[in-house]
């Protein structure tokens, strides 16, 4: 760790990077200040800094602590959630698990807290924009997760993740553009056809760097959704809202 602190503070400008302002600045954000700095040094480093390494020097990236995070943020998450929905059965706890653990979710609350400007990544990698991609900004958040984790136990990394992502749930359940209608969809037609819905693409417009997707979704007895999107995903999702509410004027 000592030869990467080396390393990273010839590539970078302290003032810029790894000086007591920046890392503090986060910390404030995320509410919990590092007894070990290295930890959340460690917890923003992009694997692009591994190419600006010279021969013999090691480098380390978020990537283990965000395999950490990613099972701190389950566990609190479903603590959480078993605490205060004690009416839900193991269905509607799961759903809302994987809605508040989402990409969709923990991008908007890395972006709440511009997460994205303390992203240690190297220069070539910053004008490409990496920074700011969404699974770089959940990858980073689940990285501090983890890197808390470790310097103060579970209870710091509990109390960042109640701040952080588990602040507006109420929000986030009542916002139907984060509702996953393909999951409702699958269970109602497991609960009331025994099947799966089947999803294909009916038509594609547009180049390539634009492309317009056409979903039709079957499910069950006939009865179909149409949704159109900029990618697969969306004109599923689209597919099958409209499914959803064809099955529940029928039944």
């Amino acid at each position: 760790m000592a030869r990467f602190l080396d390393t990273f503070r010839r590539l970078f400008k302290p003032a810029e990077v790894d000086g007591p302002e920046h890392i503090s600045l986060l910390e404030t954000k995320v509410g919990y200040r590092f007894v070990n700095r290295a930890l959340v040094i460690e917890a923003l480093s992009h694997r692009s800094m591994l190419g600006e390494l010279k021969p013999g020097e090691e480098g380390i990236t978020y990537e283990r602590l965000e395999f950490l995070g990613d099972s701190v943020l389950a566990l609190v998450t479903t603590d959480f959630l078993v605490r205060n929905f004690p009416e839900e059965n193991e269905g509607q706890l799961t759903q809302k698990k994987s809605l508040l653990v989402s990409k969709t979710v923990l991008t908007k609350k890395a972006e709440a807290i511009d997460l994205k400007e303390h992203v240690i990544l190297s220069d070539n990698a910053f004008k490409g924009g990496v920074h700011g991609q969404d699974s770089i900004q959940t990858a980073v958040l689940e990285a501090i997760i983890g890197g808390i984790y470790l310097d103060g136990g579970l209870e710091p990394a509990r109390t960042m993740v109640e701040k952080i992502v588990l602040d507006d749930v109420d929000v986030i359940f009542e916002h139907t553009d984060h509702v996953n209608y393909k999951s409702h969809l699958q269970e109602w037609t497991q609960s009331k056809f025994k099947t799966y819905p089947k999803y294909r693409i009916k038509s594609t417009a547009g180049p390539e760097h634009d492309k317009i997707f056409v979903i039709e979704v079957r499910a069950g007895h006939g009865v179909t959704g149409k949704g159109r999107g900029k990618s697969k995903k969306d004109a599923e999702q689209m597919a099958a809202k409209e499914a959803l509410k064809k099955l529940r004027r029928i039944h």
